[in-house]
């Protein structure tokens, strides 16, 4: 059952919803601020069940608003491998408590967050890797795992898109597809777990609004505000975090 959530709590927790929706509408820098926000509110391995139907309601708005930026042939290269990724974290997950899941979200913010600076630093960073099978499949089986342990594959592929040439809105509308088709792969992982119930659902319907906003929002804001500083803003809350994560 859900816990007695305070009004503070709940405060943070719309935040973090808004926060989603906002990086679904491409502002990617406070694509880490939710995962963050919901393992301090409910524990780091119960609030991946918390968070993905509100991702897949994000993901639906972002696929209507971006439909037509989609490359489908860079979807179609990383699914094989992101699905393999997901299902065998699924299995390492039920296998480890929370005091050991905690840290490990952490890092796996942190580390995504030291990959999104260095994009921001040296975008061209990644240009030189090679468009190989085995290349994609590295990449592939890594987003699966980290978007089935924490919800924060964003980072991961968004490079592998930057990588291969793809222009902002491209890149946009492809990780949009990609992360509602592999979303939605995940629902029977997590409810098989335990991770999405009858009443994690209802407190997904009270933030759902909160989600939308933030699509609706971020589609007006990404025009008007240089996301090179949001992002930094964002990333730089979402390391502290992570170190606090990772240190207790």
């Amino acid at each position: 059952m859900v816990r007695a959530v305070t009004p503070p709590e709940w405060f943070l927790a719309a935040a973090a919803a808004l926060g989603l929706g906002l990086s679904k509408a491409g502002l990617a820098g406070i694509g880490l601020f939710h995962v963050v926000v919901f393992a301090f509110l409910f524990g780091a391995r119960e609030s991946t069940g918390y968070v993905l139907p509100l991702l897949v309601a994000g993901d639906i708005c972002a696929v209507i608003a971006l439909h037509q930026h989609v490359r489908w042939e860079y979807v179609r290269r990383m699914l094989p491998p992101a699905c393999v990724g997901v299902s065998l974290a699924a299995l390492f997950m039920g296998q480890i408590s929370d005091t050991t899941y905690k840290p490990l979200i952490g890092w796996i913010v942190l580390i995504l967050a030291l990959m999104h600076v260095a994009r921001l630093r040296w975008p061209d960073w990644m240009g030189g890797v090679p468009h190989t099978p085995p290349a994609v499949w590295t990449i592939g089986l890594f987003a699966g795992a980290a978007t089935m342990l924490a919800n924060a594959a964003g980072p991961i592929v968004a490079l592998y898109c930057i990588a291969v040439g793809l222009p902002k809105f491209e890149v946009v509308g492809t990780l949009a597809w990609f992360f509602f088709i592999i979303n939605v792969f995940k629902i029977p992982f997590s409810a098989g777990l335990g991770l999405i119930r009858s009443d994690t659902l209802m407190l997904n319907v009270v933030l759902l609004p909160a989600v939308i906003v933030g699509v609706l929002s971020g589609r007006w804001i990404v025009h008007r505000l240089p996301q090179r500083v949001f992002d930094l803003l964002m990333l730089a809350f979402a390391t502290l975090a992570a170190l606090r994560l990772i240190l207790g």
